[in-house]
């Protein structure tokens, strides 16, 4: 029998609780392939003869430590933050530490972190792609041994697993309630070209002014995915059609500027111009008028992109691409 002064290792585990190394190690390390019974066998094990697992030395030898990355493109989005905080939750809950990064959008950034990452042995990456990433970028990651996890924003032909919500879906449910009002008058406002979820929120604008047998050449303006680019798009829409009587916004956040400068031209929103967000924030129902948007769940996003992390890490092949279902929540603005 080991004194106190003996190191316990894995084969005294092992031995306590009937089972093999192997089956030791699975516990050890969160996977899914052992049974209940037996999990339970080894965690009795653990704790009768006081076994204290070496995180660092495991991740000495397997090339892996227990920290997950979470490379988010811009945190001054409110939604980014309650995404982040989602993320978060369900990684401690798999017993791994998440260290949260901000790349504000810029792709150079993304790499220095990413590269500065790599040399702390993350377990995986889980990012949000900032405008510029390459297929060819993530793929090479991947090849280095790294898992890769994306979300919101998708690759297109890259070998990670993306995580979305159905923005298409999203859009076209905020399109046709506006249709439904008998209101043709209709723009689509925020977002660039340079990212997926744009085009994705776009196609929705567009699949509802198809279902309404409405031409497409409604107005379209891009803009920065933050307040000031709300205010923006709203001034250069409002300068060449100012007939315009409902406006659905890229986000939340751009909808705030669009309410902004819907006021300064002497308007009412919700009255005079209708207006629906994307992402129902927090603070959409607080606002007056209160915003309509669509609503994305964060926290199914994270609980969605963990069950995939837990399936890279133990070497099992996830769906390349899932869909979060959202709904429409109609509030003052768009009545």
């Amino acid at each position: 029998m080991k004194t106190k002064t003996d190191k316990i290792t894995i084969f005294d585990v092992a031995r306590e609780a009937k089972v093999s190394k192997s089956t030791v190690s699975l516990v050890l390390t969160q996977s899914d392939k052992v049974s209940d019974k037996s999990k339970a066998k080894v965690l009795q094990a653990i704790e009768t003869l006081g076994y204290v697992y070496n995180r660092d030395a495991a991740a000495l030898r397997s090339r892996r430590s227990n920290l997950v990355a979470l490379v988010i493109n811009d945190l001054t989005n409110p939604y980014s933050a309650e995404l982040a905080v989602g993320l978060e939750n369900h990684i401690h809950a798999l017993g791994m530490l998440p260290m949260l990064v901000n790349t504000a959008e810029n792709v150079e950034r993304q790499t220095q972190v990413v590269k500065t990452l790599k040399e702390y042995n993350v377990a995986a990456f889980i990012m949000c792609p900032a405008p510029g990433t390459t297929q060819q970028w993530v793929d090479e990651l991947i090849e280095s041994g790294f898992a890769v996890i994306h979300i919101m924003r998708e690759i297109p032909f890259c070998g990670a697993p993306t995580i979305l919500p159905d923005n298409k879906k999203g859009t076209h449910l905020a399109t046709c309630h506006i249709l439904q009002q008998g209101i043709t008058d209709i723009a689509f406002v925020g977002g660039t070209d340079d990212i997926s979820d744009h085009h994705e929120r776009l196609s929705g604008f567009h699949s509802a002014l198809q279902q309404f047998s409405l031409p497409q050449d409604k107005p379209v303006i891009t803009a920065a995915t933050n307040r000031q680019g709300g205010r923006d798009a709203f001034n250069a829409l409002y300068a060449h059609h100012p007939d315009t009587q409902a406006i659905i916004c890229f986000n939340d956040v751009i909808a705030y500027g669009v309410i902004e400068a819907i006021r300064e031209q002497g308007l009412t929103p919700g009255k005079d111009i209708k207006v629906v967000g994307f992402d129902d924030l927090a603070d959409s129902c607080l606002m007056s008028p209160s915003l309509s948007s669509v609503t994305i769940n964060a926290d199914d996003i994270g609980k969605r992109t963990c069950q995939v992390l837990q399936e890279l890490l133990n070497n099992s092949v996830p769906a390349v691409r899932t869909l979060v279902d959202v709904n429409l929540q109609i509030r003052e603005s768009s009545q």
